[in-house]
């Protein structure tokens, strides 16, 4: 997300065309989430569901990322004329995008679902929240190596650029996380993949896809009104994610940069840790809120289920204490989060300054991480309602339709003495996976409108990042940024999020008062 956009603008892109680039991000999404879903629960290897599909998935990623990196050396090799070969170098950018893009979803898609395989109901939430803080960590590690000099730690043995040796750094982090994990955590292996009594599959492909859509066609309510926050939402998160390192450098060499930073030798590496700068900021402050966040805010959960009450240090105790007289609810404090981040990007336009534009992506790290954690929460919360509706919770081996049957591990089997697992976990998977859709839709419409606004304010090469590859072509920086101006755009739509909210907001009311009067 930092060096990407200015890398593809740095070959000669132009901002419309490297907007369609990331239409890869929201088409992976949408394809590898469930396709690699579908195939991983009825994968019976017996060395779990998940686990080869991460570790393949992340052997992908790391091709991926090597030929991106080394895009030009691996062309060079095959064609020797520099016009033919800058061409061949995009084409060949855009296809490791394209890679990386759908090989770490498959790594994505099957570490959540191993929170949802090995973990019991009640932890769930709890779960979720530990994986959003890890997010923010390792968030935080990245754009914290993005910020460094690497040349000046590394020298040239891993790459002789910034981008290069990030991307080794990134595979080895890969590498070794993805390792990790797929040694530490035991899975539940799937014995069989049975038939039904008529003979015919139980639950395959396409029963799930058939269940996905009528679940899409007519989802519950409280359901839908959560996919509705997150649609607005996620069309206003969409530029930012991608686009606002990008954004923060061209501010940088607009308004602060010293006469010469045009010629560094490393322009990429010079924008990249610019950008990273700010992120580190907002990662920062991402982590902050999720850690403290949870403490002032009034979550809806069930302690007495969970068996786990959040106590803050004893040092801040009393902080808590008086602040929990006015705590908000955590769906009024993810209203109040649209409108943080819709605040500060209606600046954007108007930013003159790094300081101030590394100031207002910092900002964002607060609504960032209501966005990660309630519409989890609250799905969670409507799923188990959906499971316990069913009367469906009981000890021992899980089974799923169709006489699938699951090997429990001693550990599994003494986690569920304490808590009770879900038969109809197909739920969870349904409506995640609809939340995935309302998570993924937008981000087409956010490339569209990318693609129009960059068409018309900017239609030639980048100004600022394209001079290396482009020395001849000279384009004004008068003006304003078309980037400033999607996320301008992102915050009328977080606007419309925060209207979406506060409705979801007021059903959750009306139906606990409807609760009320008949008990």
């Amino acid at each position: 997300m930092t060096y990407c956009t200015p890398y593809l603008l740095r070959l000669g892109l132009t901002k419309s065309m490297v907007s369609l680039v990331w239409i890869a991000g929201p088409l992976s999404g949408m394809i590898m989430h469930p396709v690699i879903g579908i195939i991983a629960d009825r994968s019976t290897n017996p060395y779990g569901r998940r686990r080869p599909f991460m570790l393949i998935g992340t052997f992908f990623v790391c091709i991926s990322l090597w030929v991106l990196g080394w895009t030009t050396e691996i062309v060079g090799l095959f064609i020797e004329d520099k016009d033919r070969q800058r061409g061949t170098v995009i084409a060949l950018a855009v296809v490791a995008i394209y890679g990386i893009d759908f090989a770490v979803n498959v790594v994505q898609a099957c570490c959540r679902s191993l929170i949802v395989d090995s973990l019991p109901i009640p932890k769930q939430q709890l779960g979720s929240a530990w994986a959003s803080r890890m997010v923010a960590i390792g968030s935080l590690i990245g754009y914290g190596f993005g910020a460094l000099d690497l040349g000046a730690i590394f020298g040239t043995s891993i790459g002789d650029t910034q981008f290069k040796q990030l991307i080794v750094v990134s595979a080895v982090s890969l590498c070794t996380t993805v390792g990790l994990t797929c040694f530490a955590v035991t899975e539940r292996v799937l014995v069989t993949s049975g038939k039904d009594e008529g003979g015919e599959e139980g639950f395959g492909a396409l029963a799930m896809l058939t269940q996905i859509y009528n679940a899409a066609s007519n989802p519950p309510e409280n359901i839908a009104a959560i996919c509705r926050v997150q649609f607005w939402c996620w069309i206003g998160w969409f530029p930012f994610l991608f686009y606002s390192t990008t954004w923060i450098g061209e501010v940088y060499l607009r308004f602060n940069a010293p006469a010469d930073a045009h010629n560094h030798p490393d322009s990429l590496g010079q924008i990249g840790r610019v950008g990273s700068q700010a992120l580190v900021a907002f990662s920062i402050i991402t982590f902050a809120s999720s850690v403290f966040l949870p403490w002032f805010i009034d979550t809806p959960s069930s302690d007495e289920e969970s068996h786990f009450t959040p106590r803050p240090p004893e040092s801040i105790a009393w902080l808590v204490t008086e602040a929990s007289k006015w705590r908000p609810d955590l769906v009024s404090a993810w209203s109040y989060s649209h409108v943080i981040f819709a605040g500060s990007m209606v600046m954007a336009p108007f930013v003159t300054s790094f300081r101030a534009a590394t100031a207002i992506v910092a900002m964002c790290g607060i609504p960032w991480s209501l966005a990660c954690w309630a519409p989890f929460t609250f799905m969670g919360m409507e799923i188990n309602k959906l499971n316990s509706g069913s009367g469906a919770s009981r000890h021992g081996p899980s089974k799923s339709r169709g006489s699938v049957e699951l090997h429990d591990t001693k550990e599994h089997l003494e986690d569920k003495n304490e808590f009770p697992v879900s038969d109809h976990g197909d739920l969870a998977g349904v409506y995640l996976g609809l939340l995935n859709v309302y998570t993924t839709l937008p981000q087409f419409i956010g490339t569209f409108i990318s693609w129009i606004v960059f068409s018309i304010l900017e239609p030639g090469k980048s100004p600022e990042l394209a001079k290396e590859a482009h020395p001849d072509e000279h384009h004004s920086t008068d003006g304003y940024n078309a980037i400033a101006v999607c996320l301008f755009i992102g915050s009328l739509a977080a606007v419309i999020a925060a209207y979406a909210t506060e409705r979801f907001k007021k059903l959750l009311a009306a139906q606990a008062q409807q609760s009320r009067s008949i008990d």
